[in-house]
């Protein structure tokens, strides 16, 4: 695999939600379809989505066009280990677990769902305080070893975390899978997206609308947003603010790639064509502005 193959697109499937999008395999087939049409191949899962059971469904939708799973790439992650209540474990803690033993045992289940012989990159979903470092390199390097992992990643990680990772690893990161959106802009700040470009690696933006509330809040930042982004929006030519907001996100000079969470073609076409839309450095930072109510000093 050469180093186009193991870049991540700009643009990356979500698909968290499928379970509550009600489609069919057969619908979701003919969207993943249409999204490789349309230029996107990168697709983002989790273990623990929808209750354990996204994995198998998109498993079953691979299933009914096998050859398709040479033209996507699958991400995934593990870690975080719910306690369920109907599974008579009420009174057991959330917790998260970077063992050895259940990253392997989890990236095996995880191949079991997809149909597949290979994840093409396996992420810690949240930074476990009990971590160690050295044990998770071991489960690494034992998945690649084996060929059942074939690139590595964190998600929420701090810089100090994913550098005590790095520093267990013979191999290189791909991604840190961050929050980042001009409505939650810490990773600005906190050194997430500095270490990005310093280890030349791609933030994947997880929640790059912040859930909806750009559109939906009508608290006082998120109405100065819109105002903000529609107004860019008209400037640049944009037939929609979450145009705006890829545009303003993949304009960042750590290259990131934004994790789309739709199940609708359309809107996926739309984020396609707002790689062509370009900010200027005044637009950039009046949306920022737009973010903070106030200017950069």
């Amino acid at each position: 695999m050469n180093s186009s193959d193991r870049a991540i697109d700009e643009l990356v499937l979500g698909f968290w939600r499928l379970l509550d999008w009600q489609i069919t395999p057969q619908q979701c087939l003919t969207f993943l379809e249409q999204a490789i049409e349309a230029g996107v191949r990168h697709t983002d899962h989790a273990d623990i989505y929808g209750g354990y059971g996204c994995e198998a469904e998109f498993g079953k939708t691979l299933a009914l066009k096998p050859s398709i799973r040479d033209e996507i790439r699958i991400i995934t992650k593990c870690g975080i280990k719910p306690a369920f209540a109907s599974l008579g474990l009420a009174g057991q803690a959330n917790h998260y677990d970077s063992s050895a033993a259940h990253i392997i045992s989890s990236a095996q289940q995880s191949l079991k769902h997809f149909n597949t012989d290979r994840l093409d990159a396996l992420l810690i979903h949240r930074p476990d305080y009990l971590m160690n470092a050295d044990e998770v390199a071991e489960a690494f390097t034992t998945l690649k070893q084996n060929g059942d992992v074939l690139e590595f990643g964190v998600s929420n990680f701090t810089p100090s975390q994913l550098s005590l990772l790095q520093s267990r690893l013979d191999f290189e990161l791909v991604t840190n899978q961050i929050e980042f959106s001009p409505y939650e802009m810490q990773a600005l700040d906190d050194g997430s997206l500095d270490q990005c470009q310093l280890l030349d690696i791609k933030p994947m933006c997880w929640s790059p609308l912040a859930g909806g509330r750009i559109f939906a809040e009508n608290d006082e930042k998120a109405i100065r947003l819109r105002q903000v982004l529609e107004q860019v929006g008209s400037e640049i030519g944009a037939s929609s603010i979450d145009q705006v907001v890829y545009a303003w996100l993949l304009m960042h000079p750590s290259s990131p790639s934004v994790v789309l969470g739709t199940g609708n073609i359309e809107r996926v076409k739309s984020a396609v064509a707002a790689k062509q839309l370009k900010l200027s450095r005044e637009q950039w930072y009046r949306i920022w502005q737009g973010s903070t109510g106030h200017s950069v000093p």
